[in-house]
């Protein structure tokens, strides 16, 4: 059995990205979250990864997006690359499929030279999931947009992935929303 990553344009794949994000990210379920309230950025870029041609279900089995941003680290420029929207169907879950989109999502930053470091945030029961894959905590404070303006962004947990720099406290402001 072999595997189709694709690495597209965020906003073009979005139709096709929708239908998994609903069934894995119901509405309902969503704004009971404690980020379920939070307006988030769109992606740049998105790593799909089609149900291998066998399964009885077709269709998009695993997504991962991927942001460019300059933001500023302790009042400095820097450009970073950010993941977000991780999602995998119920019915492929255990597969190794979020750590091949993930490994191609941090490739694909990573061939941005410019790209100092990655930043995702996630919920507690999937911080061992990302230390295991290289991520570290960010033990500083992050500030992003929303609608009502710059906030303290602190409903889930930072962490960082190293290119060539290798942050693990201060402030960072994304500059922008969150993903």
């Amino acid at each position: 059995m072999s595997i189709e990553i694709d690495v597209l344009n965020g906003d073009a794949s979005w139709k096709t990205v929708e239908p998994l994000m609903n069934a894995v990210w119901p509405r309902h379920v969503v704004e009971r979250l404690p980020w379920g309230h939070i307006e988030w950025a769109h992606a740049d870029l998105r790593v799909l990864i089609d149900a291998p041609e066998e399964s009885p279900k077709a269709g998009l089995a695993c997504h991962v997006g991927i942001h460019f941003r300059t933001v500023t680290w302790d009042g400095r420029k820097v450009d970073i690359g950010g993941i977000g929207g991780v999602a995998t169907r119920e019915d492929f879950r255990g597969r190794g499929y979020a750590t091949l989109a993930l490994n191609a999502a941090v490739q694909t930053m990573r061939d941005h030279e410019a790209i100092k470091f990655a930043l995702l945030f996630c919920e507690p029961h999937n911080e061992a999931y990302y230390q295991a894959r290289g991520w570290h905590p960010f033990k500083g404070e992050i500030y992003a947009e929303q609608p009502g303006g710059r906030v303290r962004f602190d409903a889930m947990a930072p962490f960082v992935f190293d290119f060539t720099r290798k942050p693990r406290d201060g402030v960072i402001d994304l500059c922008g929303l969150p993903w």
